[in-house]
């Protein structure tokens, strides 16, 4: 696997795009690439198999798409590209992206995922489609139902591939690569590079590339991070006090369970007395989660309370704080969380703010080996000086 250099003072023009490519960029108003694009594309236009490292929210959806539409032929009705995300709310992102990178250039694309009408699914592949975006499930479910076929296929994309093996999603990823003709370019995105990552790659990919914009290094330059010691039981009152003194513009509030992410949202939501307030979760019917996506990135609501499971399908721009109420189980959970902040266009940095019981010292450790980051300490002046009810009823006031 070889490793490339980054190169990112590049215009779209230097990267070896088409001129019908560079004249659609220019009317959707994209100027210059992220860095992600900038070390991406030359290299997918190439055929070559490559793998970007790269987290969610710096552009790696035009990063994969721009140079695989190059590359394919929107006259022949076929499948020739196939793009794997690991939820829903991600592949409509990539899908709705993706349309606005063709433009009129006559390609279709094809949704494949569950939690909506599958016989529309069919009826699209059954017209005719160059690309599917999908959930593997859904995709294996189209497989065996003989509605998709993957025998013209050029070109496969594992989006969020860290991501899709964290949630169980291996046995349907490999089923679905050993459908595609082996003569394939194979494109990989992921957060991280964990060892089960590295083994797919292994497996399915031949001599690829790599390009490392390491999402450690993005959370480190662009987020303000801090701990805070407390105990389990103070926890509720410490997040009402960082909520009125840090005044968020969007937080979204980080739980290990459902059921933890259930019961704030109901405290929260009557102490507060708002509606903008929400949690999401996997337990939530998928027209609720839907719902909650589209408040948050609308600007609707102020405070998310989130779990693992879906917080990775959070790309929103607004986010302007993380809080980790609940230390996350493992250090790559932590990259991910915090990378949903710091994602503004002005120059003020994301902040995430860790909450850590005394006995869960020697995570916070860890965590700071995986980012090789010493995290400050978040000083809350006077916070056990008072009485929690009186304190929090200040608290209220001011957030509100």
């Amino acid at each position: 696997m070889q490793k490339l250099d980054v190169v990112t003072e590049k215009s779209f023009a230097q990267l070896g795009l088409s001129p019908a490519t560079l004249n659609r960029l220019a009317q959707i108003g994209y100027k210059m690439p992220s860095p992600i694009q900038a070390a991406f594309i030359p290299v997918a236009l190439t055929g070559k198999d490559c793998i970007g490292q790269a987290r969610t929210g710096t552009g790696k959806t035009a990063a994969f798409m721009l140079p695989s539409l190059e590359q394919l032929d929107p006259s022949r009705k076929r499948v020739q590209m196939i793009v794997l995300v690991p939820t829903r709310e991600l592949s409509e992102q990539v899908y709705s992206e993706s349309m606005k990178f063709a433009g009129n250039s006559g390609f279709e694309f094809g949704l494949a995922v569950g939690g909506r009408p599958i016989h529309r699914q069919i009826e699209a592949l059954r017209k005719g489609v160059q690309v599917v975006i999908g959930t593997p499930g859904r995709v294996i479910d189209l497989l065996k139902r003989r509605e998709l076929k993957l025998d013209a296929l050029q070109i496969a994309v594992l989006d969020e591939a860290d991501r899709m093996l964290d949630i169980g999603f291996r046995p349907d990823i490999e089923k679905i690569l050993k459908a595609c003709p082996e003569d394939r370019q194979t494109l990989l995105l992921s957060a991280t590079m964990a060892p089960p990552v590295e083994k797919l790659a292994h497996r399915y990919m031949v001599s690829p590339e790599m390009v490392d914009l390491s999402e450690d290094r993005v959370v480190v330059d662009t987020i303000e991070q801090f701990y805070v010691t407390v105990d389990e039981d103070r926890k509720r009152s410490l997040l009402l006090r960082i909520l009125a003194k840090e005044k968020p513009s969007q937080v979204i509030v980080f739980t290990r369970t459902k059921r933890g992410a259930d019961a704030l949202f109901q405290m929260y939501s009557k102490r507060l007395k708002s509606n903008r307030i929400a949690a999401i979760h996997g337990d939530l019917p998928q027209r609720q989660r839907d719902k909650v996506i589209r408040e948050l990135r609308s600007g609707q609501l102020r405070l998310l309370i989130a779990t693992d499971v879906v917080g990775r399908g959070i790309d929103i721009s607004g986010i302007s704080h993380i809080i980790n109420y609940d230390i996350p189980e493992f250090c790559d959970d932590y990259v991910h969380r915090v990378g949903r902040t710091g994602r503004m266009s002005s120059s003020r940095q994301g902040r995430a703010i860790t909450f850590v019981t005394l006995a869960q010292g020697g995570e916070l450790t860890n965590i700071e080996k995986r980012i090789n980051t010493v995290l400050p300490e978040y000083l809350v002046e006077d916070f056990e000086a008072f009485a929690p009810r009186n304190r929090e009823a200040r608290d209220i006031k001011k957030f509100g």
